[in-house]
């Protein structure tokens, strides 16, 4: 189904009633507006996709802005993080804004506000503010200070920005009506003081405006046309449309905000306050540790951004909030490397194999397919030789019927290669078996067109040469959490479910083709799943992120 012919969501219906109702395409406007205190996660990914697939859709603009109001909790290295992974996905933006480029503006108009007598200077504790605002079944009380004279709102207003109060001393609210069934209404705080050096503003400013005041008129300064938020904002609404009615010029384009429902994801937290304490906790090494949600994570992890994007688009934009399992990441996931992904080599849990019939001092080199599901992906040479590795997993002494892999008298082909039958085997003192022995039938070569490499076995192992095989380390991982619903206990911590088995790392050993793999390169270790190279890889050591398997196996599994 192309995208013509795509049902359309409910956010595409609002958009098309606008313009069947005197919006023009070219008033279009979108923009995606990240707080820059974290790093994106799965959630994010969702408004990514929607705002800017809107944009391609309608061939309209949409804007990259940093709600950056905070300095207390914003850094320049969450900035660059999120401009890489919006990139990353795909996605350019028309504008890079911050709301830190109107802060004067803003301060402007809080200055006509006062003037109109639409604002005041609270003097209160946040405490008071709480208390006097009152509950949603009893009306709020006046503040003392509402009442104040504008000429004395200005001073303090004015003193504020001057840095001459301290932090907490006193707010800017706006006069609305401290009896609004909506709470958000009854007056709400529109400047607080903070003495923080911002990351782009430095300390230009001391006083710093909330949320609500900067959202709405972010948006109507850079004439975004629609202001999609998720539906913790919903209540919002009606402050976001009373700030633009007090400014806003008819003659321009009034964004209007609408709602979808926010995203939440199996065996994870997308909370960035949750995901900072995983990371200042040591949970995890960082915010692009594999095992975290968040995009870096995910690309280090070995994810494409067009299994996100389609994972996005799959799971769509809805009025309700649900969980939506992990598990349909992977299968996109796994649909998108099947055909991408070069296959390789890799023994994991390496067995010695001796072919007793080889001789010692032959080696060759055998064409193997680079992806079978890609004939333009060509074909490589893989070594060979008398001593080999194949998993420990792959062979039994004995074995029933339904096991294909190689036991003792029995046959199996080695990929690419030859059909080998086991004679013996060598354990330790332990009992653990150490090397397997094998005979080999030279005229089965895989591909030679001999009769007996025609002739039929059950089992197919892959393997590796060891004297021409790269030691790796690999990174194998498991979710982070065992509960479907970390966050969601009320007489729990989300990190009581922390998986303490949620990453092993082993020794492996991989064809020699890899050599050379740089950092973010994806393979299929046959057989084993897909695999990306990690940034800690170097020339002196391979290191390898076990992306996903080949088939869901978690979903086996009764962890609960």
């Amino acid at each position: 189904m192309n995208e013509a012919e795509k049902p359309l969501n409910f956010i595409e219906h609002i958009i098309e009633d606008d313009l069947a109702n005197g919006f023009t395409k070219d008033q279009l406007r979108f923009r995606f507006p990240p707080e820059p205190n974290g790093y994106l996660h799965m959630g994010h990914a969702s408004s990514i996709c929607l705002n800017f697939g809107l944009g391609n859709r309608y061939s309209a603009p949409v804007n990259l802005r940093f709600d950056d109001t905070n300095p207390a909790k914003e850094e320049q290295e969450y900035v660059d993080a999120i401009k890489k992974d919006v990139s990353w996905l795909g996605f350019e933006w028309d504008k890079e804004c911050y709301a830190s480029d109107y802060f004067q503006q803003l301060y402007d108009w809080a200055l006509l506000l006062i003037n109109e007598g639409k604002a005041y200077v609270d003097s209160q504790t946040a405490e008071a503010i709480a208390t006097q605002k009152g509950t949603p079944i009893s009306v709020g009380t006046n503040s003392p200070f509402r009442d104040r004279s504008i000429a004395e709102n200005i001073l303090l207003f004015e003193e504020m920005k001057a840095g001459k109060h301290e932090s907490g001393t006193h707010v800017l609210r706006a006069k609305i009506d401290m009896s609004a069934p909506n709470m958000l209404m009854r007056d709400p705080i529109i400047y607080r003081i903070l003495h923080k050096t911002h990351h782009r503003t430095q300390n230009d400013w001391c006083i710093y405006p909330m949320y609500d005041w900067t959202h709405g008129e972010s948006d109507y300064l850079e004439q975004v046309s629609h202001s999609f938020c998720t539906l913790e904002f919903a209540m919002h609404r009606e402050l976001y449309d009373w700030f633009l009615d007090q400014l806003i010029d008819p003659s321009l384009v009034r964004p209007k905000q609408r709602e979808f429902a926010r995203r939440n994801f199996s065996h994870t937290v997308v909370s960035k306050r949750k995901l900072m304490q995983l990371v200042e906790q040591g949970v995890v090494s960082g915010w692009d540790d594999p095992r975290m949600p968040t995009i870096s994570g995910l690309r280090r992890r070995g994810y494409t951004p067009e299994s996100i994007v389609s994972f996005a688009n799959t799971i769509g934009i809805a009025k309700r909030e649900n969980v939506v399992d992990v598990s349909l990441l992977d299968f996109t996931l796994r649909e998108h490397l099947n055909r991408v992904a070069p296959r390789v080599m890799g023994v994991l849990n390496p067995l010695k194999l001796v072919i007793t019939n080889y001789p010692e001092s032959q080696e060759e080199f055998l064409v193997a397919e680079n992806n079978q599901e890609d004939e333009s992906a060509g074909t490589r040479e893989v070594p060979f030789s008398k001593h080999l590795y194949i998993e420990q997993e792959d062979f039994k002494e004995e074995g029933n019927r339904k096991f294909f892999r190689l036991k003792l008298g029995g046959e199996v082909r080695l990929k690419n290669a030859y059909i080998i039958k086991a004679e013996s085997c060598t354990k330790d003192d332990n009992g653990n078996i150490t090397e397997v022995q094998c005979t080999y039938d030279p005229l089965s070569k895989s591909g030679s067109g001999t009769e007996e490499s025609l002739r039929k076995v059950k089992g197919t192992l892959h393997w590796v040469s060891q004297q021409h095989a790269l030691k790796a380390k690999v990174r194998l991982y498991d979710r982070l959490f065992t509960d479907p619903t970390p966050d969601a206990h009320k007489d729990k911590d989300f990190m009581d479910f922390i998986n303490p088995n949620s990453l092993e790392e082993i020794t492996a050993y991989v064809e020699p083709s890899l050599a050379d793999a740089t950092e973010g390169a994806r393979f299929q270790f046959q057989r084993m799943g897909y695999f990306v190279v990690d940034q800690d890889s170097s020339s002196d050591e391979l290191v390898f992120n076990k992306t996903t398997g080949l088939r869901d196996t978690w979903s086996k599994l009764d962890v609960s």
